[in-house]
């Protein structure tokens, strides 16, 4: 989407998908555009994700870009300043107010561009993900390959017996897989635990 040079009115880019599809590389990558045409730009992060780094926006193939971590939503409105475009990445982990955040924003003429889950690791609509995706003007679900069979991947299997809905990880606490090998994975588990 090449929107840097659209006039300037204000409005919300979703980029969503599981685990490992792309969606930080592809907000890395609308950024960097952006500030290659001389927009400002402005970058948040939840201040717990230190996967990678604490001041930068890294995706797993090690694109980066720097960011200001935050504490909660409320904290991008105060840090913003005069911009033209701002990236929020790992938007399933902040507050549902991020959501009235991104329409202000977008309502005072930014660019508002997200990344996030679109379902958490059981397969449910994560956080506040499924209401931005509503109020978006732009919604791009990115998807990579299932590991399992090939299939397109949809969906964030959890490989650890962690049952906190927010952790973070890496490649060796998930992997992607299609939704067929997540119904199954879901099959066998209430197999072993006796529900079937």
């Amino acid at each position: 989407m090449f929107l840097e040079n659209a006039k300037r009115n204000g409005w919300i880019e979703v980029v969503c998908g599981s685990m490992f599809s792309g969606k930080t590389e592809e907000l890395i990558r609308r950024l960097k555009h952006a500030q290659f045409s001389k927009q400002k730009v402005k970058i948040f992060k939840p201040a717990i994700d230190v996967r990678y780094s604490e001041e930068y926006v890294v995706s797993h193939d090690s694109h980066a870009i720097r960011c200001t971590p935050v504490e909660n939503s409320d904290n991008i409105l105060l840090l913003v300043g005069d911009v033209d475009v701002v990236g929020i990445d790992e938007t399933q982990f902040f507050d549902h107010n991020i959501v009235s955040v991104c329409k202000t924003l977008a309502d005072n003429g930014v660019r508002v561009i997200v990344a996030g889950l679109d379902m958490d690791y059981l397969g449910k609509p994560f956080g506040p993900m499924p209401n931005l995706m509503a109020v978006a003007e732009y919604v791009t679900k990115v998807h990579t390959v299932c590991v399992k069979c090939g299939n397109l991947a949809n969906h964030s299997h959890r490989l650890s017996e962690n049952d906190k809905l927010v952790m973070l990880g890496e490649m060796h606490d998930y992997e992607p897989i299609c939704r067929h090998c997540f119904n199954e994975i879901l099959i066998q588990e209430k197999h072993h635990n006796g529900l079937i």
